[in-house]
Order: C-alpha cells, then structure tokens, then sequence
C-alpha cells in the first residue's frame, strides 16, 4: 500500500429512522471490540470505511432523535458521484448491519424480569447489535482473533491495512479501508508471513478465494434459516465453533446463537452471572438458556458491553489481565 490518502469529496445525507426505543451510543460504538483504524466514535458521532460494490466509501451516523424519537443522519463520502439507486442500496445495507428495523419489545420484558439484566436495560434500552463489517472483513478480524491477545490481534490486522488497504480522508477524519479480497489471494505466502500472520495465512488466502469465486454470498447466506446458515458457515475454512456464533449473531443478526465459550469469555461470565472465578461452561450455557432462550446472546451481549462502558471510566483489574490490550 502506498501512503497515498483518497479524499472523498463528494458527500449524500440521508435520514433513517429506527425502531423505538433506540439507544444510537450503545449501539453505534462497541467499546469491547478492538480499536483498529478503520473506524472512528468521538463526539456522539460514529465514522468508518466501508468497501461496498468495489467502492471505498467513507460512512457518517450521528444522533439526531430520542431514544422513543429515534432519527439518524447517514452520510455518504465518495471520491467518486453516486448514483441514487446506490445510495438507497447502502442506505439498506447499514439498517441491516446495525440492524436498525428489530422489534426488540418483548426482550424488553424478559429484561425487566431479570434480576441481572435489570439495571442493564436501563442504561442501554435500544441497543442493537451491529457491524459495520461485512462477511469477509468479520471473517479476517476473526482469524487475527485465533490463539492471540487482543493487543496481537490489533498488530496483525493493522499490518494488513498498513499493506494491502487504502486510507481515506472524510469529515475531518483519516481512516484506514478494508482491501479487496484478490489483493490477499494473489499475495504469495512469503509476503503475508512477512505480516507476522503466523499459520493465519493459509486461513486468510482460503477466505479469500472463496469470497472471489463465489463460494461465499453473503446476501444470499442471510436467507438461510439459522440451522442452515451454520452449517454453511461451518463449512468456510478456518471458521470452528470459536467463531461460527460471532458470524451468527454480529453478522447475521441471530439472537439465539451462544452455543460455545472461550476461555477468557467463560471468565468474563462466571464473574457476571454467578460472581466467581470460573464456571463451568455447560453450567453457564444451560444458565443463559434457561433465562433468556431465542434471546440469550443478545442479552449476553448487553451484559458483555455493559462491563466494557463500565472500563471506560473504572479501572477493573481482572478485565485488564484478560484482554491485555
């Protein structure tokens, strides 16, 4: 990647209007995800790259409504004109990724019952999950995830913005941009090595032809039953049950999808549910299921980023010493 900055000049505004209630903090910035240079949260107003269609474009939300009003500005920069049958296409696709159009009441209800969950509802009523990824970009931050530390993982994928990805310049912004995925299949070997991507590299270029060949659509993959789509997600290389219910609920929007633990993650819920050290994961899985059923990954992730707003502003030595970012 060459050190070039594309400006976007051209710039579209659009309105959107989720379903209320609507948390637009809780839901635009996930502060347990890991800081890369694609995106950006300062100011109550959320940016990022987003490669759409073989464009790099650069995306703006901000805050214009209420949690029972809720009203978002998206805006578009380009470098090149947009048509508006693109702009309705991108408008589409960020209420699906930040799933803007869910009928969250009846989890509501659930969460009021819940002694847990409660408070927690409190502060982040309306919060969705969202990506502002796509399939293939959520299928890389996975693989850099595998076996590593988060401050490892956040290495390996800005060695990939730093070579293969673009860097972009917008609202006042300088972002990095996901490449294209023949940039990954058409690098040798010895070049993504030279990226300290270890055994990843084999998974990375095996994503990637997919992708190019077709092997992987993702459009057509969120038609699928859930049932379905895991099987078919199961069957992409280097995606294992570590990583299969990531895809499911961030990307695909399934609430029900929390079938497996990791290790660090199976700390972080012994500590929230049963408030010790380590819990056994089929205890604690048989426990999420029991309390919230189709819902339970959502409200496992309204816990989950409950805890990383709380690291915001608090120090919590045994989140430290997991993540170790």
């Amino acid at each position: 990647m060459t050190n070039r900055i594309t400006p976007l000049k051209y710039k579209y505004n659009q309105l959107l209007f989720p379903t209320p209630p609507f948390n637009f903090e809780g839901t635009v910035h996930k502060p347990s995800h890991f800081p890369s240079s694609d995106n950006s949260y300062k100011n109550g107003k959320c940016r990022f790259s987003l490669r759409y269609q073989d464009r790099t474009l650069g995306i703006g939300l901000s805050n214009l409504g209420t949690t029972y009003k809720p009203k978002i500005r998206l805006t578009t920069f380009s470098s090149k004109k947009l048509s508006n049958s693109l702009l309705e296409s991108i408008r589409a696709e960020i209420e699906f990724r930040f799933d803007l159009g869910v009928d969250l009441k009846e989890f509501n209800k659930i969460c009021r019952r819940d002694s847990v969950l409660k408070p927690v509802l409190k502060r982040w009523i309306g919060t969705r999950v969202s990506n502002g990824n796509s399939l293939y970009e959520f299928m890389v931050i996975a693989t850099v995830l595998q076996n590593a530390t988060v401050k490892r993982s956040v290495q390996m994928i800005e060695n990939m913005f730093k070579r293969f990805g673009a860097r972009i310049s917008f609202d006042g912004e300088r972002l990095s941009a996901f490449w294209p995925p023949d940039s990954i299949d058409n690098a040798s070997e010895e070049e993504l090595r030279a990226l300290k991507l270890g055994y990843r590299v084999t998974m990375l270029k095996r994503q990637a032809h997919s992708l190019i060949t077709g092997e992987i659509d993702e459009n057509q993959l969120r038609l699928l039953s859930s049932s379905d789509l895991k099987i078919k997600l199961l069957e992409l290389y280097g995606i294992g049950p570590a990583s299969v219910w990531y895809l499911l609920f961030e990307v695909f929007k399934r609430y029900d999808a929390f079938e497996y633990i990791s290790p660090w993650e199976q700390k972080i819920y012994s500590r929230l549910l049963f408030e010790k050290d380590l819990v056994d994961p089929k205890i604690i899985l048989d426990e999420v299921n029991t309390r919230w059923g189709k819902w339970k990954m959502l409200a496992a992730h309204y816990l989950f980023e409950d805890l990383f707003w709380q690291r915001k502003t608090q120090h919590i030595p045994w989140l430290e010493e997991l993540i170790r970012l």
